[in-house]
């Protein structure tokens, strides 16, 4: 009787964490050292190919404290030799532009906005690095960057 709760509890765990998981192939975030984005810090994700075909999100962890309701950022895609193949600047909207009410989901002060990031190219890329644009030395409020990849 005992092996058969142990036996089940596990089988539960298992099937909580397969559904947990659902279509996300890909996911890791970098937390920003005293909450704070520095013009100089590039941001890298590696990941190993292949990897399904699907939409690749951003995901950016901020506070009240950010001073812009927006974030220019730039993306580049590097292939396995370290070779850009694609850049571009991207605007994320984080606070609505009449009310100043933080976009995204979050509690207390602290929001995490997710967008869908427009890449061009179908060539699989290793590497998926962010730079901040918004011409500050120190880029206050932003508390982590993440990436996700998931399945079609």
């Amino acid at each position: 009787m005992k092996q058969y709760r142990i036996l089940s509890g596990l089988l539960i765990v298992l099937l909580v964490f397969t559904k947990c998981s659902g279509d996300r192939v890909y996911e890791q975030y970098h937390g920003l050292e005293n909450l704070t984005w520095a013009l100089q810090d590039t941001i890298s994700f590696s990941m190993n190919y292949p990897l399904p075909e699907g939409p690749t999100i951003l995901a950016v962890k901020y506070n009240n404290e950010y001073p812009f309701r927006n974030l220019y950022i730039r993306y580049l895609l590097r292939d396995s030799t370290d070779q850009i193949f694609e850049s571009q600047l991207i605007n994320i909207p984080l606070f609505e532009n009449t009310t100043g009410k933080p976009l995204g989901k979050g509690y207390g002060s602290t929001f995490t906005r997710y967008d869908t990031i427009p890449l061009k190219s179908k060539v699989p890329y290793s590497k998926i690095q962010f730079i901040q644009y918004m011409r500050l030395e120190d880029l206050k409020g932003i508390e982590s960057i993440g990436l996700k990849r998931i399945k079609d």
